[in-house]
């Protein structure tokens, strides 16, 4: 974990602010567009936010945080008590949506989903290929950043209030794609779904607030061993390994507990794992909150 300060909190949106958190022992770990970070809050909640600053500044982090009507306590404690100059553990950043080398980019996001898009946009432009965003919300107010877009961009950011203008046409938007252009999306589930229907699988790459519905076989019972310790933990068909192996003791850690942040991650030295994540665990990896066992007993490395 990295120290570091809240040294600014502005509200950016009806019901979102941005924290500047500056490193409080020197440089910040270098990131790159796409990636986030666990903050491990005050009230003993660890939570992942994605990076939206600049990768250039390596004293200084910045993050937005809807205010999540139904929040789990992370984002009520944000915008209730969170105060400038509070100290706060930050992880190393990890990135599962990463900006790849394209001859033109088309970006798409749903009100908080901008935040992963910023950085992504910013690296775009400075590549000097063809980059433009379509950027949804229900209304302008509940939109970070969209002041800051629209002088900073121009005419290459679309701004869409979905309450008075409904949602675009993503099968037109498809039709336009230049040769090898890609689809860089993040928002809410049905936006994606939508988005998944209109662009070729191929060419768009999307990351999830929640996991997507899938279905899978009823979960059984397996066995795990943990090497380094030499011990063996019984996993219940209505347990987690991750539940698991906290309340043995080893010292796994975690976040978003679905499937979607990577921060349970563990290796796999022998068996073999039913991945149900949604983020497509390393070879040799799975993620301990959501993924269980195709075998009767998996190997890890702990």
């Amino acid at each position: 974990m990295q120290q570091t300060v809240v040294d600014h909190i502005e509200q950016v949106a009806e019901d979102a602010v941005s924290l500047v958190l500056r490193g409080a022992a020197g440089p910040l770990a270098p990131w790159e567009p796409g990636a986030h970070v666990d903050l491990a809050l005050p009230n003993w909640l660890t939570r992942q936010y994605s990076l939206c600053g600049d990768p250039a500044d390596r004293e200084s982090y910045r993050v937005a945080v809807r205010h999540d009507r139904l929040s789990r306590g992370g984002s009520e404690y944000i915008h209730r008590f969170l105060r400038r100059g509070r100290a706060l553990d930050v992880s190393l950043p990890r990135n599962h949506f990463p900006l790849l080398p394209a001859p033109s980019y088309l970006f798409l996001a749903g009100g908080i989903g901008i935040t992963p898009i910023l950085p992504m946009l910013r690296a775009a432009v400075a590549s000097g290929a063809p980059a433009s965003l379509v950027y949804l919300g229900q209304s302008v107010a509940s939109m970070p950043f969209a002041d800051e877009l629209r002088s900073s961009y121009g005419d290459r950011v679309r701004i869409v209030a979905t309450r008075q203008q409904g949602r675009p046409d993503f099968a037109a938007l498809a039709s336009e794609l230049g040769p090898g252009a890609v689809v860089y999306a993040c928002g809410p589930g049905p936006m994606l779904a939508a988005a998944e229907d209109a662009f070729p699988s191929g060419r768009l790459y999307a990351e999830r607030f929640r996991p997507a519905p899938r279905s899978f076989a009823p979960n059984t019972a397996f066995e795990a061993v943990c090497a380094r310790s030499g011990r063996t933990v019984e996993v219940p068909a209505d347990e987690s390994l991750l539940d698991v192996l906290t309340h043995a003791g080893f010292p796994v850690a975690s976040g978003c507990r679905e499937g979607v942040c990577g921060s349970c991650e563990v290796a796999v030295l022998d068996g073999a794992p039913e991945h149900r994540d949604d983020i497509g665990a390393p070879e040799g990896r799975m993620y301990a909150c959501v993924s269980r066992a195709l075998s009767p007993r998996l190997v890890v490395d702990l």
